[in-house]
């Protein structure tokens, strides 16, 4: 019985290894109805051998790149904060990117949200979106 216990638990323990150690590509997910509710999308990626410090100041650079304004960096909290406006509407689409320390590695976690009514495709925000994180990976 113990035996079975301690190999679920490592069955377990490798699972979620894997699942930390998929692309932006694999972990990205949507959430939302189209023109109905605000759609968010989100995604994540490890990054092993990379700082903390290092990923943040990639990752806003990325973020800067791709065209966002309102740019907030809180290096305690490892959260970048920014917003588009591209319908020049005044309806923001803000973007958080959090990276926060894993082992001798960082995992960076991003969620974008648009509001009600706004529409975009899947493959043109997972494209913006894990090209900014991967960034972090320098």
């Amino acid at each position: 019985m113990l035996k079975q216990v301690l190999v679920a638990s490592a069955l377990a323990a490798i699972t979620v290894s894997v699942a930390q150690a998929q692309t932006c590509e694999k972990n990205f997910k949507v959430s939302g109805i189209p023109l109905v509710t605000a759609v968010s999308f989100k995604s994540s990626q490890s990054f092993p051998k990379v700082k903390q410090a290092q990923a943040l100041k990639r990752l806003a650079q990325a973020i800067a790149a791709e065209g966002f304004s309102g740019i907030t960096v809180n290096k305690e909290l490892g959260a970048i904060d920014a917003y588009q406006d591209t319908s020049g509407s005044g309806r923001l689409q803000t973007l958080r990117v959090v990276a926060r320390s894993q082992g001798g590695g960082t995992l960076v976690n991003a969620v974008f949200d648009i509001q009600p009514g706004q529409v975009t495709t899947n493959d043109v925000v997972r494209t913006g979106m894990c090209s900014i994180i991967r960034s972090a990976g320098g």
